[in-house]
């Protein structure tokens, strides 16, 4: 079978879906580096968190039509954290929104990449986002809507672990209880680091799934670098529809670049010539 032609949904075994998936997310890992080396401006480290989240969803369970951008059947994904751009660019080019050359003009003057996501701009992003904590409640009402028309459609939010110091956040988990969401599902990248520093150093936020319990949100904690357990989580997530559905996904900030790994400076710098060299081999090699 080649795998690289599987598409979502596909009949093929966890492990055929895994190795498939390690392969998208060693590619999305290159480019991430490799386009904030180019522009010599971005945000590495919570990108390289997000990968394996980000390519299970693109490349095996949200339904999504490239030559449709804009199906009004597809389900939405809302990238709350939107400084972390790379990876969902490079995801979105390497599922065919448009060519994978585009990635080198990130934050160009000019270009369809933005510094943050922008519907106007970019091909296959369904909401403009940055602002931190506002993710939340434009998924809440992306949720609304598909209950209003009748239409089957899932929205995946992925929040930053920093951003939940916004209590913007919190209004929006007490309202998608309030309105039994279930076709909502939010997913925190739990990094445990933000810009100023350990997310537990600048404002305590656990026990995170009680918190989200408490709010009557059906919640699952997994390892978000093991992709079988985010497809598990993923796949569990769908089943439910009477209740909105939080996933904590632990992952390490900088993920997959040693030097990258839980340092705090790399959330919003570009690699050196040789710092770059250096994590395209780690990436390419599977090393860290």
């Amino acid at each position: 079978m080649d795998l690289d032609s599987i598409p979502a949904g596909a009949a093929a075994t966890m492990e055929q879906r895994v190795a498939f998936l390690r392969r998208k997310a060693r590619e999305v890992r290159f480019h991430i580096v490799d386009m904030i080396f180019t522009a010599q401006s971005g945000h590495p480290g919570g990108a390289l968190s997000a990968v394996e989240i980000m390519v299970a969803l693109y490349f095996d369970q949200a339904r999504l039509d490239p030559s449709r951008p804009r199906w009004p059947d597809r389900d939405r994904i809302v990238l709350s954290k939107g400084h972390c751009c790379p990876v969902l660019y490079a995801c979105l080019a390497l599922r065919g929104y448009f060519p994978p050359a585009e990635l080198k003009k990130l934050r160009r003057f000019g270009s369809i990449l933005q510094g943050h996501p922008d519907m106007n701009k970019t091909l296959g992003v369904d909401i403009t986002s940055g602002s931190l904590g506002q993710g939340l409640s434009l998924g809440l009402g992306m949720a609304l809507e598909g209950r209003m028309l009748k239409k089957d459609y899932r929205v995946y939010v992925i929040l930053g672990d920093g951003e939940l110091n916004e209590g913007q956040v919190w209004e929006a988990a007490a309202a998608a209880a309030k309105f039994k969401l279930g076709n909502l599902i939010a997913i925190v990248d739990r990094n445990r680091l933000q810009m100023d520093g350990f997310t537990e150093e600048v404002m305590p936020m656990e026990p995170l799934e009680a918190k989200f319990a408490a709010f009557n949100w059906r919640v699952h904690r997994i390892d978000g670098h093991d992709l079988a357990q985010v497809l598990d989580a993923l796949e569990a997530a769908r089943e439910l529809r009477e209740a909105p559905v939080c996933i904590i996904a632990d992952t390490v900030k900088g993920k997959g670049v040693s030097f990258m790994e839980n340092r705090r400076v790399w959330h919003g710098q570009a690699p050196t010539a040789e710092e770059y060299k250096r994590a395209v081999r780690e990436i390419l090699r599977g090393e860290a």
